[in-house]
């Protein structure tokens, strides 16, 4: 019998091939920019200094996370992405750009969060554009879920901010409501409203693809309160 019970992913791994200089990356750049998941993170140690510390759950290519990082060297990163071909991506741009503030993940972002991540070692937790599962049968595959977000809170310092974005109207929804019903956060633009895009979080190409054709883009931001014997829901 395991641990943890079998649960429904909020992921596929569909990636296409790596380019050579992808896969240089990876065989080059991991070693040095990567971190081990396979049990709790020593995160001074790893960055070799104590900073306010951003996680962003699936990078996608990391361009955002790379832009995020060289505007702020006096904080660390950690990027959690299971597609290679972003990853390879991002170490690309972590050398070009000689960054030394960003660590990445090629892993299930739950797992991390629950086996990898110290309890109240975050200042921000990003979750930008996850996949929408846009078919309603699949809506149990989003990530954003209450046993998601009560994880989250666990990996937040208390002050720290869940940042949400998406540009599917009906995940809105679903994000603004699991939230307004999580306990331990506060709506920074106040119960029930979405927020305007802070400047520091960059716009994606696909976002403003998708801001061309008429697409909206919503964001929310709560902030971490402190914990006050929060339940914990179990399942993650």
């Amino acid at each position: 019998m395991t641990d943890h019970p079998r649960r429904i992913r909020s992921f596929v791994r569909r990636e296409g091939r790596l380019t050579p200089s992808q896969q240089r990356a990876l065989d080059e750049l991991l070693p040095r920019y990567g971190l081990d998941p396979a049990g709790p993170l020593d995160l001074d140690a790893a960055f070799g200094r104590h900073a306010p510390r951003t996680l962003e759950i699936g990078f996608g290519n990391g361009a955002s996370l790379a832009e995020m990082a060289a505007a702020a060297p006096e904080q660390d990163f950690i990027g959690i992405e299971v597609h290679r071909p972003g990853v390879g991506h991002l170490l690309r741009l972590i050398a070009e750009r000689e960054l030394t503030n960003v660590r990445v993940i090629c892993a299930d972002a739950v797992e991390v969060l629950r086996d990898a991540i110290p309890e109240a070692s975050l200042s921000r937790v990003l979750l930008y554009f996850p996949d929408p599962w846009p078919k309603k049968k699949h809506h149990k595959r989003r990530i954003l879920q209450p046993d998601f977000v009560a994880l989250a809170a666990r990996r937040l310092a208390p002050g720290g901010v869940f940042h949400l974005a998406t540009d599917w109207e009906d995940y809105a929804g679903q994000m603004l409501e699991v939230m307004e019903a999580s306990p331990g956060f506060t709506n920074q633009a106040g119960p029930g409203r979405f927020a305007e895009r802070p400047a520091d979080r960059p716009p994606t190409k696909f976002e403003q693809r998708g801001q061309r054709l008429g697409h909206g883009v919503w964001d929310l931001l709560y902030t971490r309160q402190p914990p006050q014997e929060d339940a914990d829901p179990g399942g993650l």
